[in-house]
């Protein structure tokens, strides 16, 4: 099972690397599973990437645009959700240790994020980047698109654990002096 997410990128490293973008198509199965709980793509499910991939000398830039299909569930009322995917991830990784340079991360800054891809034999992968991408980007409790068409049984009290509608409570009778003021 080869990863969509995965380019090789040998003749664009190598000494007869033109130095001009290329463009690479894949459409393969998602090697893990990417996104949050309730809404996701599955494992196996088929992504299509779209990639510039531009050498940087010692390394390589990628520009992708990964479309697939979402698969989870209303936060509200649980019905099933299938929205497409349609993400762009831009990537820079490293061919060697000396490709980008600068002060020695601090503690602090080690982990931030902001680390570099390294090539590993030949190939870049881009499922860290789209799992981080996508899960900043999808909702966290995702809701049907038009609302939900839940009705709410009779007799049965709408609201969180069973709570009455603030609007439905009587008045303290002690606070109806300052009704006046409102």
């Amino acid at each position: 099972m080869t990863s969509p997410l995965k380019f090789n990128v040998a003749s664009l490293l190598g000494a007869s690397a033109e130095g001009l973008p290329t463009q690479r198509s894949q459409t393969g199965p998602t090697p893990a599973r990417i996104g949050g709980e309730m809404l996701a793509v599955p494992e196996g499910e088929e992504l299509t990437v779209d990639a510039i991939l531009t050498p940087l000398g010692g390394g390589v830039l990628v520009d992708a645009d990964v479309r697939g299909l979402l698969h989870g569930e209303c936060s509200r009322c649980l019905s099933p959700l299938n929205p497409p995917l349609d993400i762009h991830v831009s990537q820079v990784y490293a061919a060697d240790e000396d490709f980008i340079t600068g002060d020695p991360e601090s503690e602090e800054e080690q982990g931030s994020g902001d680390e570099i891809g390294q090539v590993e034999g030949d190939e870049v992968d881009l499922l860290q980047p789209l799992i981080d991408e996508v899960g900043l980007s999808l909702p966290f409790a995702p809701v049907c698109e038009n609302g939900c068409d839940i009705q709410t049984p009779k007799g049965v009290t709408a609201g969180v654990s069973g709570e009455k509608d603030p609007d439905d409570e009587a008045v303290d009778p002690r606070w109806a002096g300052l009704e006046k003021f409102l």
